[in-house]
């Protein structure tokens, strides 16, 4: 007997219609079913187009019925995280300031997806502005990790990963500005893909609060489904995007158990030290090493000006402020008292955390870091105030990831393990262009780890 039809991963489920053995029309449908079981509980979806999609998926129906399938992808069930513009759909990026914005136009991913025959079902839910490391908004209220709903799945796409991880859509097309695609999916055991500068073009988006710092990415329950969706996504007419055939092997891979000796959750220690052993059992060289001292200081004195700035920006011609939450009401003020000088500051260590990073890549061919410092905490809390006894502020969970898009590499979040109940996630992190080698990596991680064993789900 097949397993729901939700069950199956994007590449399944396009095999499943290439046999005759279901319809886009019947996946979708256990799709709405497996969401109006879930939803309640985990509150993943911001909105849902059940209408859109059944007429997409009817059309999908009649194209494999013709055997004229658009893509692999053709009648597959996929969300869209709420700050990428749909069109029709409303965008409202967790923000009552956005509330009533519906855009007129899809953004170049979801363009490409929907003339690949994708079944949008609908939009998940964001925290405000997508700046915060938890799934919280005005316009949302609170989502849950389907591991255990009283717990964050994280953020910012903590509607996409939550959907996904309990079984709504085959997979989830994110934002990761800061590592918002990478922690999302380490807390919710999947597979999250931030692509490297200009590998996933876009236009037609919202504002920029991170400049040049945000892109788009997959995240899937396979492996193989990130190759899946890259082949749609990624690249251009001049560059298409071109995965490597095989993994590569005897890789250079440096370690970083922590960022200058900030405090790191044991269990997600236990996880990241298994990790380098199987990675070492796959013929790869992981060396412990520290990181260095320039990630730190992004992270405490580069990041806080970026991102304040950015929204003051973003928001410097809006009115009703009033509509902000208190948190990001802070944000801005500090972003409005800034100086000039603070931003020139903040760009000279970007310049300096680009240039250290240059020398590991001479050194390493990957990075290898857990996706968060900490594992999930109470869903209606921004952060974690504490992590393996120590305080901490507000990125203290996310001293791992922001470094990344201030230097434009890729970077492959893995399933490394568990934590209780809870799965815990890592990442390797490569230099420019390597993002074809990441995607080559996730099947043999996949393979190495397992594979006979059934794959647990949340929420039975």
């Amino acid at each position: 007997m097949s397993p729901p039809w939700w069950q199956l991963d994007a590449s399944a489920l396009g095999q499943a219609y290439r046999d005759g053995a279901v319809t886009p029309v019947q996946a979708l449908a256990s799709h709405l079913d497996r969401l109006a079981q879930v939803q309640p509980v985990i509150n993943a979806m911001a909105w849902v187009d059940a209408e859109g999609a059944g007429q997409a998926a009817a059309a999908s129906a009649a194209r494999w019925q013709a055997g004229q399938p658009l893509s692999p992808l053709d009648g597959v069930p996929i969300t869209v995280k709420d700050n990428i513009p749909v069109a029709g759909l409303p965008c409202r990026w967790g923000s009552r300031l956005y509330q009533d914005h519906v855009p007129e136009r899809d953004e170049t991913p979801v363009a490409r997806l929907r003339a690949a025959g994708a079944v949008i079902l609908g939009k998940t839910a964001v925290p405000e502005f997508t700046l915060q490391g938890y799934t919280h908004s005005p316009v949302t209220g609170t989502t849950g990790n389907p591991w255990d709903p009283a717990l964050t799945p994280g953020g910012s796409s903590g509607g996409a990963v939550a959907s996904l991880a309990a079984g709504v859509g085959a997979l989830a097309i994110g934002t990761d500005g800061g590592g918002s695609i990478r922690r999302p999916a380490g807390f919710t055991g999947l597979y999250g893909f931030k692509p490297g500068w200009g590998v996933v073009p876009r236009q037609d988006g919202l504002p920029e609060i991170l400049p040049g710092m945000e892109v788009i990415g997959p995240i899937t329950r396979s492996a193989r489904d990130l190759a899946l969706v890259l082949a749609v996504i990624g690249g251009d007419v001049a560059e298409p995007w071109a995965p490597e055939p095989a993994p590569p092997a005897g890789l250079r891979i440096a370690y970083w158990r922590d960022i200058a000796g900030s405090p790191v959750d044991p269990a997600i220690t236990a996880v990241g030290d298994a990790t380098a052993e199987r990675l070492r059992a796959l013929g790869h060289a992981v060396h412990t090493t520290a990181a260095p001292d320039a990630v730190q200081a992004f992270n405490q004195r580069a990041w806080p000006v970026i991102s304040s700035t950015g929204l003051a920006h973003v928001l410097q011609t809006h009115d009703r402020l009033d509509r902000l939450t208190p948190a990001l009401a802070d944000m801005l003020a500090r972003g409005r008292a800034g100086r000039a000088t603070d931003l020139f500051a903040a760009q000279a260590l970007v310049r300096q955390l680009q240039a250290a990073l240059a020398d590991v890549f001479r050194a390493h061919d990957l990075v290898l870091t857990p996706t968060s410092a900490a594992l999930p905490w109470p869903a209606d809390e921004p952060h974690p105030a504490h992590i393996a006894g120590q305080a901490v502020d507000g990125r203290g969970h996310a001293v791992f990831t922001a470094f990344v898009n201030a230097c434009g590499l890729p970077a492959l979040a893995l399933p490394a393990g568990w934590a209780q109940h809870l799965p815990v996630g890592v990442q390797l992190v490569g230099p420019t262009g390597s993002d074809a080698r990441l995607i080559a990596l996730a099947p043999a991680w996949e393979a190495a780890n397992d594979p006979a064993a059934p794959r647990r789900w949340p929420l039975h």
